[in-house]
Order: structure tokens, then sequence, then C-alpha cells
């Protein structure tokens, strides 16, 4: 004879069951409605052939809420321009070359840490034997990627995109630094600006030389932060954000917030901005989005200028 559970432990149990799944992730409610709002109409540039873009973002560190925001935004993005489409996956077989290659873009949305090795609490778990294979697999995924890139493929990073691979210094070149604090944080009003000089610039033209302002995480970051390497697009108007707070490290006031740059045949583009799940539907930010991505993809054909890269 089956003992009974009572009902109330048996509640419990599910309780419990339940508080240990992984809750699924969704943007807050009303985001849909205000990115497709925000959104332009038509890209910047009609595609030379229907594009496709992998946004991929795995965190084996911090996972900001934001990401189903940020997928949001990017899938809608394609959909109603037509620029684009996007796959939104976290497989590492899509690092495979042959699956490479069916991609125009590549998009790290606030990735965090190593994210072609294993997470801690998986690679605990794991055997010797499997731990080879897992270095072996990371070792190729990151070499496939590269070569994806410089072959004339473009590479995308948004926010935590530069909290990403520190163990590995060629891709810190390619997207220009490392994420080294944030003294701006969520909650902290910041004014944004368009690099000066740069107001016309297609991939900056919707700001119209205006700055912005919005709560919003500014990254500051480290070596082998360049802003001269880059053609700089977007960065914090020191004179009209607050410099007293806390964790600046950066004597120089050079915290730049977005770029595009060449890499040999490819073409990186970067924006930090993308913490908050208001970013995603800001009309300026978005469009600025676009155009990052249409020139990443080689669709939108502006004039980036950049130094040559050394590594």
């Amino acid at each position: 004879m089956k003992a009974l559970i009572p009902t109330g432990i048996l509640g419990l149990m599910t309780l419990m069951a339940s508080a240990q799944s992984p809750k699924p992730e969704a943007p807050p409610t009303g985001a849909l409605e205000k990115i497709a709002e925000a959104l332009p109409d038509k890209p910047f540039a009609k595609p030379a052939k229907p594009r496709k873009v992998l946004v991929f973002s795995k965190t084996n560190g911090f996972r900001h809420g934001s990401i189903a925001t940020g997928k949001s935004a990017l899938t809608e993005m394609g959909k109603k321009t037509g620029a684009f489409e996007t796959v939104i996956s976290d497989d590492l077989a899509n690092f495979e070359t042959d699956k490479l290659k069916g991609f125009d873009a590549v998009c790290f949305l606030s990735t965090t840490m190593n994210v072609f090795a294993p997470h801690k609490d998986e690679l605990a778990k794991m055997s010797d034997a499997d731990k080879e294979v897992a270095v072996k697999n990371e070792e190729r995924y990151k070499k496939n990627l590269m070569a994806f890139v410089k072959s004339g493929r473009g590479f995308i990073g948004i926010h935590a995109a530069t909290d990403t691979c520190y163990e590995w210094p060629e891709y810190g070149s390619m997207i220009n630094g490392y994420f080294d604090g944030h003294p701006w944080g969520a909650n902290q009003k910041v004014s944004v600006k368009v690099e000066p000089g740069q107001e016309k610039h297609p991939l900056v033209a919707m700001f119209e030389g205006q700055n912005v302002e919005f709560p919003e995480e500014i990254y500051q970051l480290k070596a082998p932060y360049d802003s001269k390497a880059v053609h700089m697009l977007l960065r914090l108007d020191t004179e009209k954000t607050d410099m007293t707070v806390k964790g600046i490290k950066r004597t120089d006031g050079d915290f730049g917030i977005a770029w595009a740059r060449h890499w040999e045949k490819g073409r990186v583009f970067y924006c930090s901005l993308g913490h908050n799940h208001e970013i995603y539907w800001d009309p300026k930010v978005v469009r600025h989005y676009l155009a990052g991505i249409q020139w990443a993809l080689g669709d939108y054909k502006v004039e980036v200028k950049d130094a040559a890269p050394t590594r």
C-alpha cells in the first residue's frame, strides 16, 4: 500500500521544485509594443542579399535581465526593416566552420566571461577526458570565429561583449578593450554625446549632433582599449555627467561608448549601451544599432577610418 503524501507537503514540494527551475527570460510587460513603435520602417541600405545574424548571449558570469529585451529588439528590427534575419541561439555548435558559413555576422549580446568554455558548475561535474575535449572545442571555436570575421564577415558587440573572453587577447584587441567597472550604475542619469567632428557621419547622424540623456550603466574600459585605434562614434559627455561618482579609474576622461573598425577584411561594430531595458526602445539608439549592424553586414557602405590593428 502506497503512503499518502499530505497535500500541504505535496504543495511545498511542488513549490520547491518550481523555485529550483530557471525562470524563463522575457521582456517586461509592454516592451514589445514600445520596441515596435521605436523601430524604423526601412533599412538604411537595401541588403545586397538576404542576411542572417547569429545573436549569441551565453554568460559564464553576470547575466543581464535585459538580454531578452535585446533579443526581441534585434529580431523585430530585422523583420520590420527587412535588413536581416536573426538566429537566436547559445548553441556552441554554431561556431563550427560549416555552421558559421551560414551567417553574415555574429552578435555578442551582453555575453560575459569565457563563453566558449563550460560553466564552472558544469565543469565541476566533468571527467578529465571531458575537460580535455572541452578545451579543444574552446580553441577551435575561438579560431573559427576569428577566421570568420577576418575573412570579411561582421562582428557586433552590445553592452557586456567587452566583459567577455579576458583570457583571449586577440578578442580584446578586436573589440578594442575590456570592461573595467561601471562607475555610472543603471539608475545614474548620464549624458552621451556624438564624437566631435562626427555629427554628420551616417552611423550617428540620427542623433543630429545632440546629446541623449537617460539612466544607463556606462562602462570604463582597460587595455587594450585605444580610442584612437577605432572610428569613435559616441562618448560619455564628462561635462554633463556626474564625475564625482565612485569607481572612476581613468584620469583622461576617455570613456568611449560606441565605435566601428575594420578587422582585416571584416567589420566590427560595438556599442556599450544596453544594460537597461529602455535602451532597446529608444528611437535614436535603435537606429544607431541598425546603422552599425548594416555596416557590419557590409550593406551600409559608409566610410570608417581606423588605425591598423596591432596585435
